[in-house]
């Protein structure tokens, strides 16, 4: 596409009340059979029409036809018991109850497919569709079978790039990789980490983004950042790696952290996807707020490459925040847009 700054979100918006519990982070479905398959392609609608109406440039889901951002992926998976839940320690973070890996793992149908090629058919618009990375997806696991998170997430990778291929024949355009684990493993990024998201994306056509951040706003992430210090250099071990690697775009976390923007520089030669907006307050950034955080990041990334994006996924928000929070993130895009062209500001859509 050729619109400077081109605007997107990270992954989730708030769901509607009617198909789960509003502000809630992986609710439960309100509808049941064909009528939750109708209500999440309603949703799916909506959210692709507000982002249009708000002025976002690369469309998404929203991720209304998902309750998890990885383990509904991992649900349709052969290999997996979900019934049996295994307690384990998310990101170093937090204890969650997690279906166990028994068998090998395969794929045995597309997961997202059919979903993508809805949303394909929704927009005229270039569309963005997350799948889980790989270490991710191994940290959201209770593992019987491998006993080697290394040889589970090569096997990942595999099955991620069989749907990965078919989402990109259904039409989407940039193809995301959700890796919070790679702010908390410096090691294993290093060892196999960027290596198996590689192997996720190999052979693509589509763009493909990888994203890292500090989580959502919720208790046990924010409890967490508050133990990080006033610098969150963790970007500082994988920047590098992800310099050298295949992966065309770089998402990460920026307003309100304490992530030193000049970070941003081990990367240059990426397209960034730079958070401009703040998924652990309700309170919705001005354009202007918007605007200063993308100046201060052209200082490291060029302007043909840089995409203003969320922090993270916005599900937990009340939905009207989540929706205003995509137009103040437009409008602060545009103000940078008219300044690089040094022509006036257009006024608000």
């Amino acid at each position: 596409m050729n619109t400077l700054l081109p605007t997107s979100i990270v992954g989730s918006l708030p769901k509607p009340s009617w198909l789960a519990e509003p502000e809630r982070l992986w609710s439960p479905w309100q509808l049941e059979g064909a009528a939750l398959t109708e209500g999440k392609q309603d949703a799916l609608r909506t959210a692709v029409h507000e982002q249009e109406r708000r002025g976002i440039d690369i469309v998404s889901d929203g991720e209304q036809t998902r309750q998890h951002f990885v383990t509904t992926f991992i649900e349709h998976l052969d290999g997996v018991d979900l019934e049996r839940k295994e307690t384990v320690r998310i990101r170093d973070r937090y204890d969650a109850a997690v279906p166990t890996v028994v068998g090998a793992v395969s794929r045995r149908q597309p997961v997202f497919v059919e979903d993508a090629a809805f949303l394909r058919a929704q927009t005229d618009r270039p569309i963005k569709w997350a799948l889980p990375g790989p270490m991710t997806m191994i940290d959201t696991l209770s593992d019987q079978h491998y006993k080697s998170r290394e040889k589970l997430a090569w096997e990942f990778a595999t099955i991620l790039n069989e749907e990965a291929r078919e989402l990109e024949a259904a039409g989407v355009d940039i193809i995301q990789f959700d890796e919070p684990a790679f702010t908390v493993f410096h090691d294993e990024v290093q060892d196999w980490g960027v290596a198996a998201l590689e192997r996720a994306a190999e052979g693509l056509r589509a763009e493909t983004a990888v994203h890292i951040c500090y989580g959502y706003g919720i208790e046990a992430n924010n409890k967490w950042k508050e133990t990080l210090g006033a610098e969150w250099r963790q970007y500082e071990q994988s920047f590098p790696l992800l310099q050298q690697s295949s992966i065309d775009i770089v998402s990460l976390e920026c307003i309100h952290s304490h992530v030193p923007l000049d970070l941003v520089e081990l990367i240059r030669g990426k397209k960034v996807m730079l958070g401009a907006i703040d998924v652990a307050t309700e309170t919705v950034e001005t354009p202007e707020e918007v605007a200063e955080v993308l100046r201060r990041a052209l200082e490291f990334v060029d302007a043909d490459k840089l995409i203003p994006s969320s922090n993270c996924g916005m599900a937990p928000l009340a939905r009207g925040a989540a929706l205003d929070k995509l137009s103040a993130l437009s409008a602060g895009a545009d103000i940078v847009r008219a300044e690089l062209a040094g022509a006036a500001v257009p006024a608000g859509r």
